[in-house]
């Protein structure tokens, strides 16, 4: 028999002294078929009682927002931009759409530096800086910054130089023909 244990997140926090330090690590393809494997671990993560969240940052359609994400089981959270549609390489972007981007970017750092997180996933961050949505530099400034215990996955398919720099794993897909 199995049982679940019900806490709250933060009651599972890292002590101070948990020596492990967070690491960042990058999936990057030029196809687009290989978040099941992010959300594998963050499933994972999220199972053993740590907190995840997952922040699609081009990704709209749903209506979530800053104000109502998705909560799957009791340590994930789901975030996506308040947009009626997602976005891409090449759309015109409207106000409301930079706004909303930067609102959901707003809100996660927020939350990540409250420190009840263990993992951090950014899907597509290389094409939200590609778009202009988000600049390199504080992307950059925010991972330096984050809290030394967090795991931070970086998805998109063209990550800035800068960003692989300072990757501890870089996975690379790729489908041969």
């Amino acid at each position: 028999m199995v049982a679940q244990l019900s806490v709250p997140v933060s009651d599972v926090s890292t002590p101070s002294s948990y020596g492990i330090e967070g690491v960042v690590q990058v999936f990057t393809c030029s196809q687009r078929h290989f978040f099941t494997t992010v959300m594998a671990q963050a499933l994972r993560v999220a199972g053993q009682g740590s907190g995840v969240i997952i922040c699609q940052l081009l990704k709209g359609g749903i209506q979530t927002g800053v104000e109502h994400p998705v909560q799957l089981g009791q340590h994930l959270t789901w975030f996506r931009p308040a947009l009626g549609r997602s976005l891409g390489v090449g759309d015109d972007l409207a106000a409301e759409d930079i706004t909303a981007v930067r609102s959901l970017w707003q809100h996660v750092q927020t939350l990540v530096q409250e420190g009840s997180y263990r993992l951090l996933v950014l899907d597509e961050l290389s094409l939200a800086i590609q778009m202009g949505l988000l600049q390199e530099a504080e992307v950059l400034d925010f991972l330096q910054r984050r809290p030394r215990t967090l795991d931070v996955i970086l998805t998109g398919s063209a990550m800035p130089e800068s960003v692989l720099a300072i990757a501890d794993q870089i996975t690379q897909l790729r489908r041969l023909v």
